[in-house]
């Protein structure tokens, strides 16, 4: 009994130590806050709470999440924010609208995200009652307004300042505005490099914002490629090569907005902002989805008609068995395993994928200051 009380003794001494060994780059990552804006690749529940048709709550949406129930994310299991979470230590974030975000909860940061919304503020008109990102940084200033009756001003900016943060919006303005149906309105007013130059001024106009508003670690995605979706290959390529004008337009968004995001850089003199290449971290396994161990790129796990790339998925859709071995979840997002690929890019991947740095680096630099 004594050796066995000294052994475990021991063995406790052994993690308390470890854990006081444990590198700065975690402890940071733990007493950092996090917060997530933009459309349903990073919303975990918002849509939920609102009269909206873009809603991922029903089965089998969440079937391979830790409660096996459906959350509001729009993936088999986690998505991106999550799994960033998870990668870092850091406690997951709760929706904005979520009635459990209260107190200490609080403090881990929040996700104000909306699926259906984008850049603009006619994109997703069509799914009603959804958060468009102005109202999303209105909920940021609320957001702090609530933490500051918490824990006072001073500390509340030392919490926001010290966040992470992630933001992910443009795939809607293409493919839920200018190219919802055939002549629409933004298709009549803008040619498609027009169109694009007007996004990313836009944009820039959100990230500056963002910056007023306290945030000075932003990492940026851009669109991955919107033509080779399930739901654009389903519509647009009977052959399932991906869709030429949807494929254009990624082209053409996403060197500009990792242009924008440098000379953003570039006028507020620090690396506020960091341009995440999703298009590549994407393209990579659907061009080659074998190398990733995924059997298809082009058909959905859940879904109905061609590629499973029509309607919704619902239960009485097709439903893969083994979502692991399907790169895409539904008509649109990711499955878990795709999202794990993105992650594992953002976290380590080199300057080609994450410019000017990548978020391990990240974390090391400001585990120093």
């Amino acid at each position: 009994m004594t050796n066995m009380m000294s052994f475990s003794f021991s063995s406790f001494s052994c993690i308390v130590l470890s854990v006081l060994a444990f590198s700065a780059f975690s402890l940071q990552a733990e007493a950092r806050a996090f917060f997530v804006f933009g459309d349903s690749l990073v919303d975990n529940g918002n849509n939920n709470y609102l009269i909206t048709t873009a809603r991922a709550d029903s089965p089998p949406y969440g079937i391979d999440y830790p409660t096996r129930r459906a959350t509001g994310r729009f993936s088999n299991g986690l998505n991106i924010p999550d799994i960033i979470s998870e990668q870092l230590g850091m406690e997951p974030t709760l929706p904005y609208l979520a009635p459990q975000l209260t107190g200490d909860r609080l403090l881990v940061g929040a996700n104000f995200a909306s699926a259906g919304v984008g850049i603009l503020n006619d994109t997703g008109i069509q799914f009603l009652n959804i958060i468009r990102i102005g109202k999303q940084l209105e909920y940021f200033q609320q957001y702090q307004r609530r933490v500051t009756a918490l824990i006072g001003a001073e500390q509340t900016q030392q919490l926001v300042n010290s966040a992470l943060v992630l933001i992910t919006l443009g795939g809607n303005d293409f493919v839920n505005n200018y190219y919802l149906v055939p002549f629409s309105a933004r298709s009549r007013q803008f040619s498609l490099p027009d169109y694009v130059r007007y996004l990313i001024s836009e944009y820039r106009k959100v990230l500056q914002k963002l910056y007023d508003l306290g945030s000075r670690r932003v990492l940026v995605t851009g669109t991955g490629p919107l033509g080779c979706v399930p739901a654009e290959l389903a519509q647009r390529s009977p052959t399932g090569v991906c869709a030429v004008e949807l494929q254009r337009a990624a082209a053409l968004f996403n060197p500009q907005l990792t242009q924008m995001v440098a000379d953003l850089n570039n006028q507020l003199g620090a690396n506020v902002f960091i341009a995440a290449n999703t298009y590549t971290m994407n393209m990579d396994f659907v061009s080659n989805p074998q190398a990733y161990g995924f059997v298809t790129s082009k058909i959905a796990c859940c879904g109905q008609g061609p590629f499973n790339g029509i309607g919704l998925c619902t239960p009485l859709s097709n439903l893969c068995p083994n979502r692991d071995i399907y790169a895409f979840w539904d008509a649109f997002h990711p499955s878990e395993k795709a999202n794990r690929i993105i992650v594992r890019q953002i976290l380590t991947g080199s300057p080609q994928y994450m410019n000017p740095m990548n978020l391990s680096t990240i974390m090391a630099l400001d585990s120093r200051t």
